[in-house]
């Protein structure tokens, strides 16, 4: 079992640069499965879900741009209220600190991905699933 990765990609904010990333993944056919835009003036970071995360940093790294792969860590959580307070109150009575996240709904289940960064992830990893969490592996969340 690996852990899953995402792919930042540090870009200018310009307009067109969404578009410039997205030709070169669909020329390789990676599947976007989730992604964040942050603005941070004239600069941004963002950040991919993919599902073939190496291929798509080396393809983005040929092409130019200024991309690297993070470990992260994926959880499955019920699609109702209170499920996401619930796996963030674990994470905080565990000290855990989340340096960023973001989720997604998955088609046709009442379930959803919560993607996030830490600074340890297989500690993470290991208190979530001694909760009964069902952490995703890389090869169930790229198959998503």
């Amino acid at each position: 079992m690996s852990m899953p990765k995402q792919i930042s990609v540090f870009a200018e904010n310009k307009p067109g640069k969404i578009k410039k990333i997205t030709i070169v993944l669909e020329k390789k056919n990676i599947n976007i499965r989730a992604i964040t835009i942050s603005d941070s003036g004239d600069y941004g970071i963002i950040k991919l879900l993919v599902d073939k995360p190496l291929e798509c940093c080396e393809v983005l790294m040929e092409e130019g741009f200024a991309a690297t792969l993070k470990d992260i860590v994926a959880v499955k959580i019920d699609d109702t209220p209170g499920s996401l307070r619930r796996a963030s109150s674990v994470l905080a009575d565990n000290d855990v600190n989340v340096d960023d996240a973001y989720g997604f709904i998955l088609q046709g289940t009442k379930e959803a991905v919560f993607v996030f960064q830490v600074e340890n992830v297989q500690r993470t990893e290991n208190i979530l699933k001694d909760q009964g969490y069902d952490v995703l592996t890389d090869n169930e969340l790229y198959l998503i």
